[in-house]
């Protein structure tokens, strides 16, 4: 039976907000009973239990999908993977559907994706506490104007995102980097005069701080590219099943020891990092194009 886009659009985001909030529950009583008793081994059992909570989220998330959407997926790249591994995923930014494709896709093949996330999205209604009891890295991000008004907060942010990346170091993980800081658009790639077809310009922090934190402990960084063949790339678009076919690419390799060093602080080092994540950055441009190309 074929339903209206709308009504089929409803049902399904009805569906994902039931499984949030049924998950959500035992979550939740699992963290409150990590925090009350402090002791390493229980709350690495704890770890444990939260990342099997949110693993059958994410299956039937990706059933959903597989039912409702119908979308066909183009993987290549997920074969030799590891999910008792260390990883730092990079991937361009085209949707908030980018983050269920990537659940999608590495889902028990690496370890659970973890991203920073603004402070004040902890106040987001069941989610921002989800997040909060999956140790979900909660940044707070000041800008220069700000810093201008009190140089004593200057610092303090990279402080936050190491002392967040400290948890990562006793169980795998996977830390989620989307390294353009927002959607693409053309109208934000012809704002910033970005030199790319179809990415925004790239900001090495994110992956310095990281790396820098982590990078003696990460096994393999992997380059993620998302492609959405079609006009259609919206949250809503794939509720309704109208994203019919998504390009994923997948590049694994070790982290060098020259991609390891003091961001915050060694100009050099930065603009070293910057160069890299720049070449990355053509390459993937380059890739999308041929993705199209072929598609066209």
């Amino acid at each position: 039976m074929h339903l209206p886009d709308k009504l089929k659009g409803g049902l399904t985001l009805l569906v994902y907000a039931a499984n949030t909030l049924f998950w959500s529950v035992p979550l939740l009583i699992m963290a409150a009973l990590k925090a009350v008793i402090p002791l390493p081994a229980w709350r690495h059992a704890c770890n444990r239990i939260l990342a099997a909570i949110a693993e059958n989220w994410i299956w039937v998330n990706n059933l959903t999908q597989k039912v409702a959407a119908n979308t066909r997926f183009d993987i290549e790249g997920v074969e030799s993977l590891d999910r008792n591994g260390w990883y730092l995923v990079l991937s361009n930014h085209q949707s908030w559907v980018d983050i269920l494709v990537l659940q999608r896709i590495f889902y028990r093949r690496i370890p659970f994706l973890k991203f920073f996330i603004k402070k004040e999205l902890f106040w987001f209604p069941v989610l921002g506490q989800a997040w909060w009891a999956l140790d979900y890295p909660f940044i707070k991000r000041y800008s220069k104007h700000y810093l201008e008004k009190k140089p004593h907060l200057k610092g303090k942010d990279l402080e936050i995102t190491r002392r967040a990346c400290e948890k990562f170091k006793t169980i795998p993980v996977s830390i989620m980097n989307f390294p353009e800081g927002t959607r693409f658009t053309a109208q934000k790639r012809n704002r910033q005069q970005s030199p790319y077809t179809h990415l925004l310009k790239p900001k090495a922090g994110g992956t310095g701080f990281v790396l820098g934190a982590m990078g003696d402990q990460i096994h393999r960084i992997l380059d993620i590219t998302i492609v959405y063949p079609g006009k259609s790339r919206s949250f809503w678009s794939l509720l309704c099943g109208n994203i019919r076919e998504i390009h994923v690419r997948v590049r694994s390799f070790p982290v060098a020891p020259e991609l390891i060093g003091d961001y915050a602080h060694d100009d050099l080092f930065r603009e070293k990092l910057q160069h890299w994540l720049n070449t990355l950055w053509r390459e993937k441009d380059r890739r999308i194009t041929e993705i199209l190309a072929a598609g066209n």
